[in-house]
């Protein structure tokens, strides 16, 4: 079925556009590399050559900084999908568990994360190759399992899990603040 969804790549541009940066950086300090260099070699050191020096050499540096900065939102892009991928874990399975108390049959199941994913009864009986009026069923039995009303308070129960998940890691968060700061 594909499930969990997988999410399109948002915020790739940034180290796209980050690494294109320091390759420009990287052109630019070559030329001035070469021409404080021959200036250097060619006349006695003036003002305009310590000038370029030293336009060179924060130029290198902004260059190692980009090149830090890069890898650490790299890094981070990491951890975060890392976290992403844990936390749809999480909640994949508090779905399969929660399907499990109500004893849902494999069809319905499969109905079930369907219908969480937002399809609706004819894109359902499509994906599945049943009639709507199957599906419909499997979905009345859903929602009686689950002693929901419907298809609405059957898709907020799952979502109030997954807020209540998410506010507790901010909460956890917060509170571990502090102590990092104290360290």
């Amino acid at each position: 079925m594909g499930w969990p969804v997988t999410l399109p790549a948002k915020g790739r541009s940034f180290p796209i556009a980050l690494a294109s940066f320091i390759v420009l950086q990287a052109v630019a300090a070559l030329f001035f590399v070469a021409d404080v260099t021959a200036d250097l070699w060619t006349t006695a050191l003036g003002a305009h050559s310590v000038l370029e020096a030293l336009v060179t050499s924060v130029l290198l540096i902004g260059i190692v900084l980009s090149v830090a900065q890069l890898r650490w939102t790299l890094r981070e892009m990491e951890m975060q999908g890392r976290a992403l991928e844990v936390a749809s874990g999480d909640f994949v399975r508090f779905i399969e568990r929660q399907f499990d108390s109500w004893s849902l049959t494999d069809a319905e199941r499969d109905v079930g994360f369907l219908a969480l994913k937002g399809c609706d009864i004819r894109e359902i009986a499509e994906l599945r190759g049943r009639a709507a009026g199957t599906i419909r069923a499997q979905l009345a039995s859903i929602y009686s399992k689950a002693n929901v009303a419907g298809h609405p308070q059957f898709v907020s129960y799952f979502v109030e899990e997954l807020l209540s998940r998410a506010a507790e890691r901010s909460q956890d968060q917060t509170e571990d603040q502090p102590k990092a700061a104290a360290s």
